[in-house]
């Protein structure tokens, strides 16, 4: 039971961590937006997935360059009586959308000089130092690496690490037998994981040393535990707790008060119930009032850890879309957030996207800092140089920098892929949002 538990989370946390900011309209002439934007359409999509009982409730913050920011919500938090109604300062479990907040941060300290984009990863962890590539998928045989593992890899998931949602054969359990499990689904699979899990973020960074790379750095695009490895090295770099750095450098100076690897028991009653999706309908696995994220985790982990609000990221992405200021207050320079948002894909590697059930996209794309970025615009949708990722129990999140547009989008059930709100969702804010014709 516990191993099924353990594989059903798993398998959903990659199907939503590898959904991007996806859909396929592009809006060449942003309108300045006053006042907070009408969307209809969004509405309609989001008040029809409520309706239809495929969700207890989903919430969508969606901006505009400067403008109020408008807020589309349907439903409440859970199926729970009396559940609270789903709004901007709900919590929702966010999975990989953690990561292009890891990588930001990891961001802020290249352009502090404290670490450089090709520099190998060994000089902070030299546990890497000596790496050992796997020979073939059907066995632990290996050969020595010819190349360092890079910041640059671990940013783009080209360091050769595995995943437990997606590696393979004998590595997937050596991979399980050392614990590389850094997320958290519900109390049960937790407590089993917790066995084998190593206790602190410096020891889990350097029993991943220890395992068979499945392919040369810098050769091959492959989802990983790259940005969970990544939060080792911020806090080496840093020379502070990497949550903390994460608080200090983010969080508080973007005003970002309810984002947290361990939510505060007083703000239980805000945090979504977490579901799994079956034929027969909807079992809650995680409810909110007594959420395993109520604990706090082994140790804070850099690609699936955080709890949010739609509220929250918005300020994160809106930070973005503003060239790394928000407020008067900078996090980032104009030229770092550019070079984060780019494609940093090592050369000759390709990011193959997700499948179309993961909320990827056919629009060809690459990978910057954490997150896919779209490298055409898409008539009718994203522009060229749109950012963004998504999370495993559904959730997606995006900024168009061209349009000056963002949208976080927050539900909680596994599969993430079970309905297609994320492609409803994104073709609706942009029908939305396209600029209307001047009248003649």
């Amino acid at each position: 039971m516990v191993a099924t538990r353990f594989k059903m989370a798993a398998s959903a946390l990659l199907i939503a961590a590898t959904g991007t900011a996806v859909a396929r309209h592009v809006v060449h002439a942003p309108v300045v937006l006053r006042t907070a934007p009408r969307l209809p359409q969004t509405q309609a999509v989001f008040s029809g997935y409520v309706a239809a009982k495929k969700i207890p409730g989903v919430v969508g913050v969606i901006g505009r360059g400067d403008a109020p920011f408008a807020v589309v919500a349907a439903g409440r938090i859970g199926d729970e009586p009396g559940a609270p109604l789903a709004d901007k300062d709900s919590l929702w479990r966010v999975y990989s959308m953690t990561k292009p907040i890891t990588a930001m941060a990891a961001m802020i300290l290249i352009e502090e000089g404290k670490m450089r984009l090709d520099q190998p990863v060994s000089d902070f962890i030299p546990a890497f130092k000596t790496m050992r590539v796997q020979v073939s998928p059907d066995s632990l045989d290996t050969r020595p690496a010819t190349r360092p593992i890079t910041i640059r890899n671990l940013l783009t998931h080209t360091a050769g690490l595995g995943y437990t949602i997606i590696t393979k054969g004998p590595l997937l359990k050596a991979y399980e037998d050392a614990g590389i499990t850094p997320f958290t689904s519900d109390a049960k699979t937790e407590a089993q994981l917790r066995l084998k899990r190593p206790p602190t973020l410096e020891a889990f960074a350097n029993k991943v040393a220890t395992l068979p790379l499945i392919a040369e750095p810098g050769t091959k695009w492959s989802y990983s535990i790259g940005l969970d490895v990544m939060g080792r090295v911020i806090e080496v770099a840093a020379h502070q707790p990497f949550d903390r750095f994460l608080q200090t450098r983010i969080f508080t100076p973007l005003k970002m008060r309810s984002s947290w690897f361990t939510v505060p028991g007083s703000e239980a009653h805000r945090l979504a119930t977490g579901y799994f999706i079956t034929p027969n309908g909807r079992t809650p696995v995680d409810p909110g009032a007594t959420s395993v994220y109520l604990k706090a985790p082994s140790f804070p982990y850099g690609g699936a850890g955080l709890v949010t609000s739609a509220y929250d990221y918005d300020r994160f992405l809106h930070m973005l879309q503003n060239g790394g200021t928000l407020d008067g207050v900078r996090i980032l320079k104009p030229a770092t957030v550019k070079l984060a948002m780019s494609n940093l894909l090592p050369n000759g590697v390709v990011y193959p996207g997700a499948v179309a059930a993961t909320g990827g996209t056919t629009n060809p794309q690459g990978f910057g800092a954490g997150g896919s970025v779209t490298l055409h615009d898409t008539p009718g949708g994203p522009a060229k140089g749109t950012y963004g990722w998504g999370g495993a129990a559904g959730t997606i999140a995006w900024v168009d920098p061209i349009n000056k547009i963002r949208a976080t989008i927050m539900v909680n059930y596994l599969p993430g892929d079970r309905w297609p709100l994320r492609a409803d969702s994104t073709k609706a804010v942009y029908a939305d949002l396209a600029p209307v014709a001047p009248k003649k």
